[in-house]
């Protein structure tokens, strides 16, 4: 964590100081979020990091989520947190999802571990899946909200009745609320709305947008309890499927003695809803029980349950521009989350996915909003965010069906299984590819970073600091504050000096930064220029590296030496991990939300230098 740069100020660092003035909420904003769940507090907290930009965030209820429903998060979730900084205090409460456990019947009937393995693979990400109330993930993207130049909180009790649009060109979306309080009604105007109201979204129904799919006539309960049981896996993840009772999944929650329990009650027949089979806590207590048996299962309490029919919906588009008019016109409006598409919670998706959903759109308003680029990158969210929403149906619908199939024989009752390994990554939350497109590009240098694959989030590995010989995660260096990454990993033996590869591509990309970097803000304020080198870290020259790599910034012109690193010491390196060309090296081009952008040779400034003046603008 970098502070002082702007001089010396005591207290906890990651509090900003206060914009003057604050005080009556505006009512002409630039970004309007309806909605505080996860994908509304992560587009809060990802745009309150500009002072610049104006945020209000509205909620129905009347305070903070207190009991969180969607609790599992994936590893790429941990290390969109770590972008945050919060991923720490996130793997500190959670329980571990460490291994899986599988049960089905033997050939008496009788439940039997069938299998034990791993949950995540080795190295696929450097941080775990947890599990952790969703209403704690909650209160760290409030404290960030809290902490930053404009103090961001959000407006409770605010039920959003109509969105209009005014014909203004600053402020084109007019919003009223009503105020749950008794105070009487509340409209705002705003550039851009973003919907993250939930399944029955307001901002989607005034969009003309549906939720279109298929349930699955298939009837579940979920409960969080305080069992005493013997049976022995009461600690790990396990899928349960039993001879003629059904199936649970049993996910441990942190703390050590809460479980979730998600328990198949049959399937829902003609137009039958699930609050027609008046589920009660009891029924779910029972119908686990009958599951386990023989295993005993005493609930000694119940910290929340509820039932629910499994369904796969998505919309068809994910903002306000028709594709008639896709090209002729920007968006304006936006849907993220369950707003735009909803699924079984058994994948453990839902969060993950809908932060990802503004996580993706966060940058590219910001990027907009602040003038660094030009309102067609807007475009590509609906178009990124959307494809992966169809991918999770398909699989959802997949790992919904396995999961409640009887299985007639051994061979059948593995297939689930199989399935789980088989789709380990995608649960993970690191097989995300975006498409080529306007801010990803193509393939055809792959071979040179065969591990960061391009569309895909960077894959991060151990790295050294070269100023101060901090061993650390490359990755973790990347913040989310909007700014692009060009990280020039050197070729075998280059120290850095004039006339080496690293040195060439300093001298040829300094003006390229610099055409993109507004006056009087730091060199890397819109590209951040990083690099890796083969070279040990004690071998490395500080005082022999290009300027543009150590550059001054703020108003003392104070040096960050925090740009270069050298491969790890001992075991395999960032080379060897992410097939990195040793003889050769590689340009990464990462986007905002760490994806990788483009693979390119270390001489392909101009090509660089194309794919930016795509969608930034000048400076």
């Amino acid at each position: 964590m970098q502070f002082h740069l702007n001089g010396f100020r005591s207290g906890d660092p990651a509090r900003a100081d206060a914009l003057p003035g604050l005080g009556e909420r505006a009512r002409d904003i630039d970004v309007l979020i309806v909605g505080c769940g996860p994908a509304g507090l992560t587009l809060a907290a990802q745009l309150s990091a500009f002072p610049e930009i104006s945020v209000r965030i509205t909620e129905r209820k009347p305070g903070p989520l207190e009991v969180g429903q969607a609790d599992g998060i994936a590893c790429r979730s941990v290390e969109m947190f770590e972008a945050f900084g919060f991923a720490e205090k996130v793997v500190k409460e959670g329980y571990w999802v460490n291994e899986v456990a599988f049960w089905r019947p033997g050939g008496d009937g009788a439940l039997h571990r069938a299998d034990r393995i791993e949950d995540v693979e080795n190295d696929l990400s450097e941080m775990p899946h947890v599990i952790l109330n969703q209403a704690r993930v909650h209160d760290f993207y409030l404290e960030i909200m809290r902490n930053s130049p404009r103090r961001l909180t959000p407006d409770y009790n605010r039920e959003l009745i109509e969105l209009t649009e005014t014909g203004d060109d600053v402020y084109p979306i007019e919003a009223t609320f009503k105020c749950l309080d008794g105070s009487g009604t509340e409209t705002l105007r705003a550039r851009y709305v973003v919907g993250c109201d939930g399944a029955r979204s307001t901002v989607r129904a005034s969009m003309g947008h549906a939720l279109k799919g298929e349930s699955a006539r298939q009837l579940w309960g979920v409960m969080d309890v305080l069992p005493v049981t013997d049976f022995p896996d009461i600690r790990l993840k396990a899928a349960i499927q039993s001879a003629n009772q059904g199936s649970v999944l049993i996910i441990p929650r942190e703390g050590g003695y809460m479980v979730r329990m998600y328990i198949e009650l049959g399937e829902l027949h003609g137009t039958e809803r699930a609050a027609d089979r008046d589920v009660s806590a009891e029924l779910l207590i029972a119908k686990a029980q009958a599951i386990l048996a023989p295993y005993a299962l005493d609930v000694k309490e119940i910290a929340w349950w509820s039932a629910y029919e499994i369904g796969q919906r998505v919309c068809d588009a994910f903002d306000d521009v028709p594709e008639t008019e896709r090209g002729s016109r920007s968006p304006r409006v936006f849907i993220a989350g369950d707003a735009c598409h909803t699924h079984s919670p058994k994948a453990g998706q839902g969060m993950n996915v809908s932060m990802a959903d503004t996580f993706n759109l966060g940058w590219k308003l910001a990027a907009v909003l602040r003038g660094r680029a030009a309102p067609a990158l807007l475009d590509t969210y609906s178009e990124e965010r959307r494809a992966k929403a169809k991918e999770l149906i398909d699989f959802d619908r997949d790992m919904a069906r396995l999961f409640s199939a009887k299985p007639k024989d051994d061979a059948e009752a593995a297939q689930f299984q199989r399935y789980f390994k088989q789709h380990g990554r995608y649960t993970a939350g690191v097989e995300t590819r975006y498409d080529p497109s306007l801010i990803t590009g193509g393939t055809e240098n792959q071979a040179l970073a065969t591990g960061q694959r391009v569309g895909k989030r960077f894959h991060s590995a151990p790295v050294v600091r070269l100023a101060d010989a901090k061993p650390m995660q490359l990755g973790h260096a990347f913040l989310a504050d909007g700014r692009w990454r060009v990280l020039a990993f050197a070729p075998a033996g280059d120290m850095g000096l004039p006339g080496g590869a690293v040195a060439r591509l300093c001298t040829a990309l300094e003006p390229v930064i610099a055409s993109f970097t507004p006056e009087g803000t730091d060199p890397d304020s819109v590209l951040d220029l990083r690099a890796v080198f083969q070279v040990p870290h004690r071998e490395l020259r500080l005082e022999d590296l290009p300027p543009v790599l150590l550059p001054k910034k703020g108003q003392h012109r104070l040096t960050d030496y925090e740009k270069v690193f050298c491969a790890a010491p001992n075991g395999p390196d960032i080379f060897d991990l992410r097939g990195i060309d040793r003889a050769r090296g590689a340009l990464l081009v990462l986007r905002p939300d760490q994806h990788v952008a483009q693979v390119l040779p270390l001489d392909a400034v101009n090509e660089i230098s194309k794919f930016l003046n795509g969608f930034l603008l000048p400076a």
